[in-house]
């Protein structure tokens, strides 16, 4: 019997889900399982949190992985946290350095653009600071995975043969073996419903969890790492993995609407959707479905965007501050170019003064807002050999001009677009929520917000409604089901309207939200993903 499962002739509905005692939502079913299981053992919300991060570098390696870098927000005892676990830049890379060896810009793939991974130093430090069970128990799920396979799902497997076509036409050096050894063992990237296992991942899992992840960056696997990356003339070496450490920092807010807005502030791009709700605040949206109001979203994104886009870097490297950037008076500027028509947006001049998403609540009213990615998909398309470690390519994002705020520097976190995101009203948490994909995401976040608090829509209403997404210049993509007459409206403002085939491009989000006053949890999940909830 032959059966697309990507092909879904007729449309379908997800309701709210709604539970009391626990919740993780994600864009993998078993991940999502895994970490309920989790909790169900006595873990409380961090815990599943880490499970489930951890499955997804098994279970959704198109998306994120070992190598990869991570961000999370923490609601617990009525305080948020915020937690960067990105890594900067090898010490001995340079703008210099890498004309040397022959670009002008920074390729997306091979050893240039490795940066030191966070991700298994953001799980341990998460587990050390809230964490209730051993983090050797948390990570055993995401080992019995790998050990053991899983059937690829729908959208995972599109992906993975999507990756696969293009790495096998473009990835030719010996250098790239390895990730063909990891992901298409068979000569070919597995197929929808084909068991895939990885005893690398399961090994390198379990080194990680018996040491706390000091294996990674001390021990056997930094070792591994370091003379991969010597072998291929990369600038990564142990000592950039032993100097790396995740960072507490305070979380950014903008107040929209009575709701305070939650972003993990730079290195990471959520400044971009909190510049966007700022301009936006003062204007009263009477509809959600309107031209008038998507033209206003899209005019105040990107606006934002350039800003960012000129400016977000670690933010000790940035020209202008983060309090600049999200002052009133400089949103009420920004503001003023917003008129009838379209426009091409410049970045202003303030004031002086590929990503896997998951969320999980428990019933003591701890709640985690996490996203960790690879980037591009699969990353560098540089895998460790045998340890499963798909090396991220982060370092794309750096820019080659010394003037630049984000230019390339040995050290030096670069601008980041996973974000998670949480919401909160006076002293209350209401809950995490995120839109993981490339520059999609604050696009994502302003989308969800917006639909939440402007347009009253149920979480999962919220990630249901058709989405649009700013590309460059005037040019807009909207989704399939984006309404036309809405589109052709847009169109005669100026908008160069663009119709994607289907939603794979506009992001994959989850939301929990809690009801305050009976800690009742309501949960959405993701139709563009194989997203599911797991709910008790």
């Amino acid at each position: 019997m032959s059966t697309d499962y990507n092909h879904y002739p007729y449309g379908s509905q997800r309701m709210t889900t709604f539970a009391q005692n626990g919740m993780v939502a994600t864009s993998q079913p078993l991940a999502a399982q895994a970490g309920l299981d989790i909790m169900k053992q006595g873990g409380n919300a961090i815990d599943a949190a880490i499970a489930t991060a951890a499955c997804l570098t098994v279970v959704e390696p198109t998306s994120n992985g070992i190598g990869g870098d991570a961000f999370a927000l923490v609601w617990t005892k009525g305080e948020l946290h915020g937690l960067n676990a990105s890594g900067p830049a090898p010490k001995s890379i340079s703008i210099d350095a890498v004309k040397e060896k022959g670009f002008e810009e920074i390729p997306a793939f091979g050893f240039i653009p490795v940066t030191v991974p966070g991700v298994p130093a953001g799980w341990a430090e998460l587990s050390k600071r809230f964490g209730k069970l051993p983090f050797k128990e948390v990570i055993q799920p995401a080992i019995e995975y790998a050990e053991e396979g899983f059937p690829i799902s729908p959208v995972l497997g599109k992906f993975w043969q999507g990756a696969y076509k293009k790495f096998k036409e473009t990835l030719t050096d010996e250098e790239f073996t390895y990730w063909f050894d990891t992901f298409a063992p068979d000569g070919k990237a597995p197929e929808i419903g084909e068991v895939w296992k990885s005893k690398g991942h399961a090994e390198t899992l379990r080194l990680i969890a018996e040491t706390d992840a000091e294996s990674f960056y001390h021990g056997e696997l930094a070792e591994k790492i370091d003379q991969f990356s010597k072998e291929h003339e990369g600038f990564l070496r142990k000592e950039d993995l032993e100097a790396f450490s995740p960072e507490w920092v305070n979380p950014i807010k903008v107040n929209y609407k009575g709701y305070d807005v939650w972003e993990i502030p730079p290195n990471g791009q959520g400044l971009a959707a909190l510049m966007a709700l700022r301009t936006l605040e003062d204007y009263e949206f009477r509809e959600k479905e309107s031209a008038e109001t998507y033209h206003k979203m899209i005019e105040a994104m990107k606006l934002a965007f350039v800003d960012t886009q000129k400016y977000v870097t670690e933010e000790k490297e940035m020209s202008v501050s983060v309090e600049d950037l999200l002052s009133k008076a400089y949103a009420e500027e920004r503001r003023k170019l917003i008129g009838e028509e379209a426009i091409t947006p410049e970045a202003g001049t303030p004031p002086t003064g590929g990503t896997v998403y998951l969320a999980t609540a428990d019933n003591e009213g701890n709640m985690v807002s996490f996203i960790q990615s690879n980037y591009m998909g699969f990353g560098s398309g540089l895998v460790v050999p045998g340890t499963g470690i798909a090396l991220q390519n982060r370092g794309h994002n750096f820019s080659m001009d010394p003037e630049h705020d984000n230019a390339l520097k040995g050290g030096k976190r670069t601008y980041h677009t996973i974000i998670p995101g949480f919401l909160t009203k006076g002293d209350e948490a209401i809950g995490p929520f995120g839109v993981m994909g490339g520059f999609m995401q604050p696009q994502g976040h302003l989308q969800v917000v917006m639909n939440t608090v402007d347009f009253h829509l149920n979480p999962q209403a919220a990630l249901d409604a058709p989405r649009w997404q700013w590309m460059e210049g005037k040019t807009v993509m909207v989704e399939p089901q984006f309404p036309n007459a809405i589109a052709q409206i847009l169109a005669r403002k100026g908008h160069q309207i663009k119709v994607a085939l289907d939603g794979g491009g506009f992001g994959r989000g989850q939301i929990i939200w809690r009801d305050p006053a009976t800690g009742v949890l309501q949960g959405g999940t993701e139709a563009r993903t194989d997203g599911s909830i797991a709910a008790w």
